[in-house]
């Protein structure tokens, strides 16, 4: 090292290189002052270390003066942060979690407000809560210390406490660390089932975050402004179109306003960001058909079924259309192809009993109203249909046992409580 390069001002010339873009020389600069440096330059060398990334290197030298000054808080604090950034929190813990600081040292804060962030860390959100606490009693106006409340209460989720908290922070500062703090009081609102409040707090703060605008809107969503909702979250695909969420909810909250064309464009438009989305193509397809767009909301539907072959809504939405307009090949294709891919539930194989009974294939149609009533015993619409169709084949004890079932559970229809006296009548008979 030249020397005209004193100790004195090592750092500022380090600090020129990193200027400079010259990193490789900053820390050639370092390395070469490191021994023999006195300790508020070791102590420079080590922060420096530490704003580059470079936490091997600190920890060090910072654990050396450590050692040579155990009651310093701010090499207690640095030593503890590198240790969190390299994941060793017991090694935190054990250095600053134990001493009680005294609450007129400069640093007290910062320490509890370490001590109380790696608790939470290690899941000891009472022990935190206690540290915060204490300090409070010290400085009850202390907005740090209520802000670290807030979101120590808001993280386990004691939202009417982080609500106070928060409260106590938005009467004298909007944002602390970069937490927009209306954002954070409106989203406990909302969970509290308070949306109006939440909505108000919204309001207040005019931004173009994209989770602002996400949660402005859903908070809408759930008041039912949908009007709201839809504006928020127009922007926020405005603002961030790879926002992918919002897509499916701004066309749901379209379709709530009967705004059908929207919410199928917005639809398609989330299909073009994300081709892999089940979920948007059932929904386009589905606004498809209610537009009259009836062959492309079928290749939609199938589109999202073919993604998931046991997508039960779009299964059985498509299965719905197909029925109604009595293409019972179709659905046939459609349940027998999803079977045999593994799906199964009682209600696919009630929709094949009903197409094959439509058909005129009663005996697959036998078969599969056998098979759906393993699990739909208790499904007073299928034991009905399922009991009337087994009289029409003759099998009357098993119509029986099935009405009977049905009228358990649905004791006031007396015509086919008359219909089943009848069919004891001819038993005995």
């Amino acid at each position: 090292m030249k020397g005209c390069i004193t100790t004195m001002n090592i750092l500022e010339q380090a600090m020129d290189y990193i200027d400079q873009e010259q990193i490789e020389k900053a820390i050639e600069l370092l390395d070469q002052s490191i021994s023999g440096s006195a300790p508020d330059t070791a102590f420079g060398i080590a922060e420096i270390y530490r704003q580059l990334g470079f936490y091997e290197k600190a920890v060090p030298i910072l654990e050396e003066l450590v050692t040579m000054f155990p009651e310093e808080i701010e090499l207690l604090t640095a030593l503890a942060d590198i240790y969190i950034e390299l994941g060793e929190d017991e090694k935190a813990l054990e250095l600053i979690g134990e001493p009680e600081t005294d609450p007129e040292d400069p640093q007290y804060l910062e320490m509890i407000l370490q001590q109380a962030d790696l608790y939470q860390s290690q899941g000891l959100f009472e022990v935190a809560e206690q540290k915060l606490l204490l300090a409070k009693q010290h400085y009850p106006n202390e907005l740090l210390l209520d802000f670290a409340l807030g979101e120590l209460l808001f993280s386990i989720g004691d939202y009417s406490r982080a609500a106070h908290f928060y409260e106590n922070v938005l009467a004298k500062e909007k944002s602390i660390a970069g937490i927009v703090i209306t954002a954070r009081l409106a989203e406990c609102m909302a969970l509290l089932g308070n949306q109006e409040r939440a909505l108000e707090l919204y309001q207040q703060e005019e931004s173009e975050d994209p989770e602002h605008l996400f949660r402005y809107g859903f908070t809408a969503y759930q008041a039912d402004r949908m009007d709201i909702a839809i504006q928020a979250w127009e922007k926020l695909i405005d603002t961030d179109p790879e926002y992918l969420t919002a897509y499916s909810l701004l066309a749901k909250a379209y379709e709530s306003e009967n705004m059908i064309q929207e919410a199928y464009n917005t639809s398609k438009k989330g299909l073009e960001k994300d081709t892999f989305n089940k979920d948007l193509y059932f929904e386009s397809g589905a606004f498809a058909y209610q537009l009259g767009l009836f062959d492309e909301g079928e290749a939609l539907l199938r589109e999202a079924i073919a993604l998931d072959p046991d997508y039960k809504d779009a299964v059985l939405y498509l299965a719905r259309i197909l029925q109604e307009n009595e293409r019972f090949e179709d659905v046939i294709e459609l349940i027998e192809s999803i079977m045999e891919l593994g799906a199964e539930d009682g209600l696919y194989n009630w929709i094949l009993a009903k197409a094959f009974a439509e058909t005129e294939d009663y005996k697959q149609a036998l078969k599969q109203y056998r098979q759906a009533y393993i699990s739909l015993q208790d499904d007073r619409d299928f034991l009905k249909e399922f009991g009337y169709f087994l009289v029409e084949e003759g099998f009357v004890d098993e119509a029986v046992n099935a009405l009977q079932a049905y009228l358990l559970l649905e004791p006031l229809d007396a015509e086919t409580s008359s219909f089943l006296e009848r069919l004891g009548d001819q038993q005995q008979s």
